[in-house]
């Protein structure tokens, strides 16, 4: 390690020896204002606002409409499928069948009730299955208030009568919360950091840190929705990226004040040391997730921005309990650190030749040399490897989940078979055709016709006039379901070919939420790239200043690329193509939701740049001391191997504990995530990082303008470990 000296009257040294000296006040202050945070947010916090509608799209325009003239079409509404062997008329199932729509019909949350008895357009003409719509009379209807309805439908089947329950708010109500995931996630992180520091007290520093950030950040970004509103979902994406990092940052600055303290520094020398360098790092670092997460704000859309300020706000509490909560707990523990360890052999110092541990070579050198004696064959091979992972991504569709993609126990996937059976596939997909008219007696009979005739319409509804007589909406069902590719097919023939051949065709917006799903996926598609150009420039403009280089920040750009394309790849193999995807808990083949990708990009780019910069400042630190880049890269990654290692695993334990949750667009996330976070500590750190500064030389350290470093201290230089790099 360098022989450098840390600044300590620097702001990052002052705050520490402040929350060293000062311990007592400031863990007061951080348990009394998450306390009082919590209260607030998690009482008082704004509801999740889940609408991706908005913008210019043809089916905002048709949204638009609908609210300002057909308001008795706001109320949310259930489906109830019905399948009778013998048929809907049998007296026993026709017994049953009753007793279930009068059941339905006397809850306060609901409105009149049609029996398909009274109506046989609700029955098909084999007369075995029916359907009907219950109206929700309670806008603001809790899972609680309808999961008694989907129960008793479901309890109901049996003896050749089949009941489903289907729509929105049922399967909402019938989805359990994610459940215990956060807290596997934790106490696999807890194991991880115990193997790696072998000490109970140094396993929980990091914990508590963790934990405490991330309930405050939480919190907090539920009092910011009251400005900033975001999507249920946002809660879980920010645990899981919160307790990623600042676990992680926590381990980082851990594991340099564990450093000090061998090297013979007293505890609050050691906190200052580690806070200046391994702080610095971690205030960086946090940075860089925080900029990537607002590049979401590119995306021009309310949902992602939402989720862009919800989730910065909680790695902004983390990156502050990091250099100030951590250093307090610093100052209580002092030498006490390794207290309650795991038994060890032989100690960090020596091994059992008795040679000074920080003298030998480690299995990761080791390894290293055998890269750096073949590059060029190396770079090739782990170039190809992340190119063929990330191949599928090419055939990658994008789609909102629906019923059908439910675990096939629910009562909304039963609700979807019957209807799909009974009515098509396309039931569950209705398109909404709306438009402005100048009066109640306005035809739109030549419109309804064209889109009945078209391939891939199954039927279509009579047109009816709002009652101010200012516009008209009728629907029509494609004979394709909700995911098909054919259906987003079929509503651009109908956008850009019927209707504009139609006779008063000119005005109609194709709308409802299937149409509302393509067009949030298609609007996804085409801001994606603007959103990773601006992540990319402003990252590299932050690693440049960091680690005053172009070479190895354009390095680490085209890296993390590669390692974010193999996720994505690895994520449409098992969630859309189906490889090994009822292994990990995924119900049936289907394509990636939307909102996935956009969010997996920042997120994954702002944590390759975190193990980026202390893997790159060790390698620096040490071209600063030797001048040799082979020597450095070797030392550095050989420093840093075992807690880039520790990090990645607790981010991977962390991730995958969504595949244990009911939601399948968190259970994607999380693949997505652990995947890109594997490849990247695995084939981009141990493989690619030193085969392609291998094959780069001197030139690893182009700076327009400046010469290349001399060989000089550490010290010299001005360099320091993590923090100067």
């Amino acid at each position: 390690m360098a022989t450098d000296t840390p600044r300590t009257d620097g702001a990052l040294a002052r705050l520490a020896r402040f929350c060293y000296r000062r311990r007592r006040l400031v863990l007061l202050a951080w348990i009394v204002g998450v306390i009082a945070v919590a209260f607030a947010g998690f009482g008082y916090g704004a509801a999740s606002d889940n609408d991706y509608s908005g913008g210019d799209s043809g089916s905002a325009k048709a949204q638009a409409l609908i609210e300002k003239h057909f308001p008795e079409q706001q109320g949310d509404t259930l489906t109830l499928a019905i399948k009778a062997e013998k048929g809907i008329d049998d007296p026993a199932a026709r017994q049953k069948i009753e007793k279930v729509i009068a059941h339905l019909d006397a809850s306060p949350i609901t409105g009149p009730v049609t029996s398909p008895y009274q109506d046989k357009d609700l029955v098909t003409k084999d007369r075995r299955i029916a359907r009907t719509t219950i109206p929700l009379t309670d806008m603001d209807a809790k899972k609680t208030d309808v999961k008694p309805l989907v129960d008793s439908v479901k309890d109901a089947s049996g003896d050749g009568v089949t009941l489903g329950l289907g729509g929105k708010t049922a399967e909402k109500a019938e989805t359990p919360p994610q459940g215990s995931a956060e807290r596997v996630g934790v106490l696999a992180a807890a194991v991880i950091l115990f193997i790696a520091f072998g000490s109970l007290v140094a396993m929980g520093l990091p914990i508590v840190t963790g934990l405490m950030a991330v309930l405050g950040g939480i919190a907090l970004m539920k009092l910011v929705g009251h400005l900033v509103p975001s999507p249920d979902f946002t809660v879980f994406v920010a645990a899981l990226i919160g307790l990623g990092v600042g676990i992680d940052y926590a381990l980082f600055i851990l594991t340099r004040y564990k450093d000090s303290l061998q090297d013979g520094d007293g505890p609050e020398s050691a906190t200052v040391k580690a806070i200046t360098t391994a702080g610095h790092a971690v205030l960086f670092a946090g940075t860089t997730v925080v900029i990537a997460l607002l590049g979401l704000i590119a995306m021009g859309q309310k949902m992602m921005t939402g989720v862009a300020i919800g989730a910065s706000v909680t790695v902004l509490v983390t990156m502050i309990a990091a250099v100030t909560l951590l250093p307090a707990f610093l100052g209580f523990t002092g030498h006490r650190i390794n207290s309650l360890r795991l038994p060890r052999r032989t100690n960090r110092r020596h091994g059992a030749d008795g040679v000074p541990a920080r003298e030998r070579r480690t299995p990761a050198e080791r390894w290293v040399g055998v890269v750096q004696r073949r590059p060029l064959v190396a770079a090739i091979l782990a170039g190809a490897s992340l190119l063929v992972l990330a191949a599928p991504v090419v055939s990658m569709r994008l789609s909102l989940p629906d019923a059908s993609v439910e675990p096939h126990d629910r009562s909304s996937y039963t609700s979807y078979k019957i209807l799909s059976e009974g009515f098509g596939p396309g039931y569950g997909a209705p398109l909404i055709f709306t438009t402005e008219v100048d009066s109640k007696d306005a035809a739109l009979r030549p419109v309804v016709e064209a889109v009945r005739k078209t391939e891939g319409i199954a039927y279509a509804t009579q047109a009816r006039v709002s009652k101010d007589g200012q516009a008209a909406t009728f629907m029509a069902f494609p004979e394709t379901g909700y995911q098909d590719e054919a259906t987003a097919d079929l509503v651009h023939k109908l956008r850009d070919d019927v209707l504009p051949q139609a006779s008063g065709g000119e005005g109609v917006y194709v709308g409802g939420p299937n149409a509302g799903a393509i067009d949030f996926a298609e609007d996804t598609g085409s801001h994606l790239p603007l959103m990773i150009a601006v992540v990319i420039v402003l990252s590299l403009v932050l690693l440049i200043a960091l680690v005053r280089s172009v070479t190895i920040a354009l390095q680490a750009a085209v890296m993390n690329l590669l390692s974010i394309g193999a996720a994505y790849g690895v994520l449409v193999a098992i969630v859309q193509w189906g490889w090994l995807g009822s292994a990990v808990g995924f119900p049936t083949d289907m394509p990636i939701t939307t909102w996935v990708p956009m969010m997996m990009f920042p997120l994954l780019f702002g944590l390759s740049m975190d193990y980026e910069v202390f893997l790159i400042s060790r390698v620096r630190e040490e071209y600063e001391r030797t001048g040799d880049t082979r020597m450095a890269v070797a030392r550095g990654l050989a420093r840093t191997a075992k807690v880039i290692t520790a990090a990645a695993a607790i981010m991977i334990a962390i991730f995958t504990t969504a595949l244990l949750g009911p939601d399948v667009s968190i259970k994607q996330i999380g693949l997505g995530m652990a995947v890109a976070v594997l490849v990247d500590a695995t084939i981009i750190r141990m493989v690619l990082v030193p085969a392609v500064m291998e094959l780069c030389g001197k030139a690893n350290w182009w700076m327009p303008g400046r010469r290349a470093p001399k060989a000089t201290s550490a010290s010299q230089a001005g360099i320091g470990e993590e923090a100067r790099v």
